[in-house]
Formats: C-alpha cells, structure tokens, sequence
C-alpha cells in the first residue's frame, strides 16, 4: 500500500492543485515536500508543518500549495498541540460528544418561555392560540362531521378485521380522538382503527386465545397500553429517526402485500362460509378452495354490488372536485343501502353484525399481564407501522398547511392516546391514510376537527347502536376491501423496475416473503435487506476521479465533466462516504487500481512511464476512520512504491 508522505488537516472544501510531480521516488523523498502558506490551523497542525530550506546538493525547486484555513471557533476541546497523549484524544472526545448531546438541548431550554413550554406539553396550544373563529370555525365542523361520518362504519369493520366485536372498534375512535388532540402536534392527520394495525392485531392474538374468548379482547387491549407506552418512550428519547433505515421499498412492498392478505380474509363475508384465519395467503386460498361447496350467492351479490358502489363513489370524489363528499360518504352510503336491504327483505342467508351495547365505555385497567411478553414483537411492529404511517403523513400534511412538526411529539401523542384509549377498552391505533386525506380535503385548519369526530363518535354510542344491529355483515367487508384497494402500490413496482432495479429486488422480496411467510417474518426479511443494502453501500463506497475544469481552481467528477482534464503521473480521487473501518479494504483496493488503470480523460502535464502520486481530496469527510492517529486529514497524498 502507498505510503503517506504528507498529511494535511482538513478545511472547508478548497480547491485542490499541485504542480507537476519529481523525476524519481527517491527525489520526491529528499526534496523538501512543499512550501505551505497556513495562517490558521487545529492545534496539532503544528506537527505538519515543514521547512521550506532546501537541501544541498538539490536542485529541485519549491512547490508552493496553498491551504485555506481551517476556521475552529474553540480550539480547547481539540487537545494539545502536535496531537498530544491519548489522555488528551480522551478528554477531547469526551468533550465533544457532551457538547454534542447536551449543549443544543441546554441552549433550547434556557431560551424557551412559559408559552414555549405550554407549547411544548400541550401542543393544541399552538393552533390554540392562533385561530382564527371567523374563518377556521365552519370548515372544521364539516372537516370534522365528514370524517365521523367516515369513521362509524370503518372502525366496526376494522374490528371484525381484528377479530373483535364491532363496538371495540367505536371505543378506540372515540377517547383516543380526543387526546391526541390534546397532544398530538398535527392539525389535520385523523387518529383510529386502520386496517394494518387491526390484521396485526389478528394475527398474533389468534395464535394465542380464540375470537371469542375474553382474553382476546383483553389481550387487544393490552396491547394497546404496550404500543402506547413504546411510542411515548420513543418519543421522548426522541428516537424517531431510526426508522429512516427502513426503506420506502420495504413500506411498499409490506403494505402491498398486506393488503392483498386483508383482502382475502374478508372473502368469507362474501362467500358465506368460514375460511381460515391467517397471515399467509396459501392457507386462506386453500381453505376457499376446499369450502366452495358451502358457497353462497346473496351475500357475494350484496357484497359485490356494495363494493362496486363504494369504488364508484371513491373514484368519482377523487377526480371531480365538486363530488369530493362523495369519497367521505361511501361508508355510510354502504351501510344504509345494506341495511335498508335487510329491513324490508329479511334475508336469511345473509349474516349480520348483530346486537351491540348502547352507552360510552367505560374506566378499566388492561388485564393479563402475563401474556405481556409475547406481545413485545408485535408491539414493536405496531410502533413501526405508526411511525411509517402516521408520522410520515402527518409531516406530508403539516409541509402543505404551512407548518412544521416535530415527528418526535407526533409519536408521543399517538402514544399517550393509545394508553388512555386503552383503560376505555380501545385496541391499538394510528394515523389513516384515507380519512386524513378526506380530512384535508375537506379543508380542516386544526385539531378541532378531530375533536368534532369524537363527538359523532360518542352520539353514535349513545343513540345509534340499535341500528348497527342490522348492518350486513358482507357491507363492513365491502369497506374494508374497498379501503385496502388503493394500499396495493403496483405503480411503484413499475416505477422502481425503470429507476432503480436493486429497490425493485427489496419491494420483490418483502411482499414475496410477507405473502407466502407471513407478515413478522416478511417485515424482518424486508428489514433485514434494506440493512443488508445500507451496510453494503457503506463498505463498497463511490469513488470518484477528480480533473480540474479548464480556466478554473475546481475538480470535478470526470464521468459527470468529460471536459475536465487530469496530469500525468498523478490521480485525485474523492471518496462519496466517511472512512471507517468496514470500508478501508474496499478503499485500499480501489487506489491500488488507480496505480496501473489509466483513465480516458484528457491529460497534461510532462510524460511518465507510471502514477507516482495518488491524491485523497479528504474535504467532505465528517468522520476518518484512524489507527493511532487522532487527525482529521484534508488530504492525503500517497506515493506508490516502485516495481
């Protein structure tokens, strides 16, 4: 490997340039190395710099290269001069990562008012303060009275869905919807039941009590209370950001394949006769398979005619403005028409949802503790789907509404409604696609119009249970099929397939896995990839060849600037990515290449038989992996030894 001859502490990016190279090895050893022109540099810049008097007998002359200072605005915290002892490395590492951690967050606390910390706890004082009754009052009702409409007859469904009884899913649209308007920071992202969470929730509990048992209900329950006190620590240790290292093409490829599961599982509704309950889509295909003989013909044609309605409606409130209502009123429309039908017919082939307490729930503390551990995994999926969903629309609608959120507050809001939901019986909730979008298409300016949801929520329970009575079972499933519909992404299959074929591979892999394997184990295999993908691209770096751009002091990429020429003899390069040590061998090989790969791009300078110098342009580089050596160097430039 070459061996370094100069080593240079690094500045904000300079241009970079060096004059034509020695006639030998041994010359370029002898000579002086450089004249250098530093006005300000670390303390241990002092060990790198040399004299500028010639030796005898050489004729070589000097070679100036200028180095813009690098500017420190507290140079006590980088150690004593010329590098120091590693007692000094110690204490200056120690001291940067406290001023890291803890300096930001002292400097915010100490400049922060009484309104900021009210602000802060409570994050409905923000638009509090700021409304505007005359202007934000009409659009929130509506906002808020179209997405209750919405909701009534998604969260029975989505309960069924989750194996519980439908007026589990009222409860947990109704005191979670009011808390997290209290503390959740964003204005217009509506808070409930979805479909992900609620075959979540399906698909581990069945494993462990029947649908029919008190401890399933329960262990929903407890569940909800695991997922809200995860998103609060989360949220308060502000580790939000480590779900960045799951990539989109994860996301996609799960929710694809998770809606076509959910979709499938509802099928029984229309078929008449059970099917299996499972997380795989081979068993619920053969259990429709061997049960076709059972199959009944008024509930798929019931079923059939609602979903065909409901799409109809979706579709024409997406793309005709003046008919958006319509996107908002498809539930309703679906359980009316299904329970009209039932009324005056009396089928009795068709099964419905049957009788459902009336009155609001009431105070309870979750129950069956022991059953806590082996809901630890879904509970950490829970709190990854919240974060992927609701953090990441909720920050989609706060950038369109003109203002910021904290993702780390979002969570923490989402959490502390999921605890309270659950001592009102609410399993686990989170943000929905579909009702936040109506949300703000229906112009809601703030969490008024949750609150206002809420509200239809409680008078639904208070006066309208009676009427859920005769609800269609196929008509609920008609709107959780017609939910999952748009969750199938094959656009950004295709998508990927033209930009990017290693992220079309990973949404191949996740859905693939999550279909035939089942949702935990497609989630870690899609996970595991995406890491796999990250950790791969971090050891296996681009590696740039640099040239000088005609008339200019600039280097630049000579694929991206082909009119960028280099010098015989030497060879700059910039590494795309910090040097630690999973990359240095990678790095290592790449420069041993450089010495015999000669590149395409126009060359001046004298003739020479080989590379004599390769040149690290260093300036980028926030983190240097270093062995025994606690610099930061701007550049290292390397002298390749002789045959």
């Amino acid at each position: 490997m070459p061996a370094a001859h100069a080593l240079i502490k690094r500045p904000p990016p300079p241009p970079l340039f060096l004059c034509a190279p020695p006639a030998s090895v041994s010359q370029f050893y002898d000579a002086p190395l450089v004249r250098m022109e530093i006005s300000y540099a670390s303390p241990s810049a002092g060990d790198l710099t040399y004299s500028s008097s010639t030796s005898s007998g050489s004729s070589m002359p000097n070679r100036p290269v200028k180095i813009i200072p690098l500017q420190h605005p507290d140079t006590t915290s980088y150690g004593s001069s010329g590098g120091g002892s590693s007692s000094s490395s110690s204490s200056s590492s120690s001291s940067f990562w406290s001023n890291s951690l803890f300096s930001g967050w002292g400097s915010k606390i100490r400049q922060m008012t009484i309104v900021d910390w009210i602000g802060m706890c409570f994050p409905c004082f923000r638009w509090i303060r700021t409304y505007r009754w005359r202007e934000y009052l009409q659009v929130d009702l509506m906002a808020g009275t179209t997405v209750g409409i919405m909701l009534v007859p998604q969260a029975m469904s989505y309960a069924k869905l989750a194996g519980l009884e439908p007026i589990y899913g009222l409860y947990s649209g109704f005191v979670p919807i009011f808390i997290y308007a209290i503390f959740g920071s964003s204005r217009q992202l509506a808070i409930g039941p979805v479909a992900l969470v609620s075959l979540l929730v399906s698909n581990v509990l069945s494993g462990i009590a029947d649908s029919s048992d008190a401890l399933y209900t329960e262990l929903a329950i407890l569940l909800a209370l695991m997922v809200g006190i995860l998103e609060c620590i989360m949220g308060l240790l502000r580790l939000g950001w480590l779900i960045r290292f799951i990539s989109h093409s994860v996301i996609s490829g799960f929710t694809t394949a998770s809606a076509i599961v959910i979709a499938l599982s509802q099928a029984k509704y229309f078929l008449g006769y059970d099917i299996e309950r499972s997380s795989e889509i081979v068993p619920i295909i053969k259990s429709i398979i061997s049960g076709a003989d059972e199959f009944s013909w008024p509930p798929f044609v019931m079923g059939s005619i609602i979903l065909i309605i409901l799409q109809t409606m979706k579709h024409l409130g997406k793309s005709r403005k003046h008919l958006r209502f319509l996107r908002a009123m498809g539930p309703l429309t679906a359980v009316v028409l299904g329970t009209t039908f039932v009324k005056i017919y009396h089928p009795s082939s068709i099964t419905l949802v049957g009788d459902i307490p009336q009155g609001l729930p009431s105070f309870s503390i979750p129950r069956s503790f022991k059953y806590a551990k082996s809901l630890i995994p879904t509970t950490l999926l829970i709190t990854g789907v919240a974060i992927l969903e609701s953090v990441g629309i909720a920050k989609a609608l706060a950038a369109k509404n003109g203002y910021e959120l904290d993702s780390n507050q979002e969570l923490f809001g989402l959490g502390v409604a999921n605890i309270f939901g659950s001592f009102f019986s609410a399993y686990p909730t989170t943000g929905s696609f579909s009702r936040s979008a109506v949300n703000h298409e229906s112009g809601a300016k703030s969490g008024l119009s949750g609150i206002v949801t809420g509200i239809i929520m409680g008078c639904a329970l208070l006066f309208l249970t009676p009427l859920f009575e005769y609800i269609p079972q196929c008509a609920l499933a008609a709107i959780v099929i017609s939910a999952v519909i748009s969750l199938v992404d094959y656009e950004e299959a295709i998508f990927l397939w033209r930009v990017d074929k290693k992220d079309f591979l990973l949404w191949t892999i996740t859905s693939t896995t999550t279909l035939f394997l089942g949702i935990e184990i497609g989630v870690l295999v899609g996970v595991g990839v995406s890491l796999a993908f990250v950790i791969h691209e971090s050891a296996n770096p681009h590696i740039a060849v640099l040239g000088r751009l005609p008339g200019t002091t600039v280097y630049r990429n000579i694929q991206q600037y082909p009119e960028a020429y280099t010098y015989n003899g030497i060879v700059i390069v910039r590494i795309d990515a910090p040097i630690y040590f999973a990359n240095i061998s990678y790095i290592k090989d790449r420069l041993r290449e450089y010495e015999v790969v000669v590149d395409k791009s126009t060359r001046r300078g004298p003739e020479v038989e080989r590379i004599y110098f390769v040149i690290l342009e260093m300036a980028r580089k926030s983190y240097l992996y270093h062995d025994q050596c606690s610099s930061s160097p701007k550049m290292i430039i390397l002298c390749p030894m002789p045959n």
